[in-house]
């Protein structure tokens, strides 16, 4: 794909080349969000096409839709650098844009917020500008006691524990492997359509257009990932019962204290699979990587996902935000 021109910046093709740097800039940042790593935004970037640049020694990562550029993180890298490497970012998305409506930077930590404001206010000049954005709350992130997670200690876990000996009671013969692409991608996928029609199946009617949007998108990141496994610092885990693969989860290290669930989906027909997958995949994220905290991303703007992580008690929801322009 060809890189993008615009003004004196060459806009390059984000690829599994783009890793490396990437790594480079969020080192030093130290953000749990499960958006802040290079997985994350390459394979959700299947559908679109993503561009990156350094910027004022920052790492400036942008999605192009249709014809219209904006930006999947704020710019990475030392504080004192973002707030010029935004306003030059904002000033590309507008030279490419048909209008600044379409000019926004998502996903944008509150650690990383709070900088730029702060970094705003050392100056009148610099003050001045910051009239000109608008800070949006999104979505948060749900993040978790590794030690949580694996003990379901205590009343507030009874049912997950009731859930997940049912399962083993049900289900004795289950067995656990780790994913490889090249044995189990085919039956993956077939899981996968299987999980979209039985969530279709049982939710509420106003949520399905929304829904299906969102797995449009999330079938092509599924796909991705398999076909790249090899080449992404990942892990994943796939459960069997009576040889029949009847869920899959993969997840990745965020930094040294924390590690995400990227993705996972069970048969809905298999009661307790996902509570008991869900548990044993923590163990495997603590064995590999020893992090503390586990993030699961956030919940997609669904009640009932948000209430399924409400349910495992989370130690922190760390908010997103996304800045426009006025």
């Amino acid at each position: 794909m060809p890189n993008l021109h615009i003004l004196n910046h060459n806009l390059r093709h984000f690829d599994l080349s783009a890793s490396k740097l990437m790594h480079k800039y969020l080192e030093g940042l130290n953000i749990d969000v499960s958006d802040y790593t290079f997985v994350a935004n390459f394979i959700w970037l299947s559908n679109n096409s993503g561009f990156y640049a350094v910027i004022n020694d920052t790492f400036c990562l942008f999605v192009m839709s249709g014809s219209e550029l904006s930006m999947l993180l704020p710019p990475l890298g030392k504080r004192e650098k973002v707030f010029d490497a935004i306003i030059e970012c904002f000033t590309i998305m507008n030279e490419n844009n048909t209008t600044r409506f379409y000019s926004k930077i998502d996903y944008v930590d509150e650690s990383m917020l709070e900088g730029f404001v702060d970094y705003l206010e050392e100056g009148t000049y610099i003050y001045e500008a910051l009239q000109d954005y608008i800070v949006e709350k999104k979505l948060v992130d749900y993040v978790y006691k590794t030690e949580s997670l694996i003990n379901l200690s205590g009343n507030s876990y009874h049912t997950k524990r009731t859930e997940i000996n049912k399962f083993k009671k049900s289900y004795p013969d289950h067995k656990i492997e780790l994913l490889d692409p090249d044995v189990h991608a085919t039956q993956i996928v077939s899981l996968y359509s299987k999980w979209v029609s039985d969530r279709i199946r049982y939710m509420p009617k106003e949520e399905a257009d929304r829904f299906l949007e969102g797995i449009y998108h999330e079938q092509f990141a599924v796909k991705r990932l398999l076909k790249y496994y090899k080449e992404l610092d990942v892990i994943g885990i796939v459960i069997y019962i009576n040889d029949e693969l009847k869920g899959f989860t993969v997840g990745e290290k965020i930094n040294d204290h924390t590690s995400s669930v990227i993705i996972e989906k069970t048969d809905f027909e298999v009661l307790g699979c996902a509570q008991f997958i869900f548990r044993e995949f923590c163990k495997v994220l603590f064995e590999k990587y020893h992090s503390e905290m586990i993030n699961v991303g956030d919940d997609m703007g669904f009640e009932n996902l948000k209430k399924v992580k409400m349910s495992y008690r989370p130690e922190r929801l760390i908010p997103k935000y996304t800045i426009y322009q006025k």
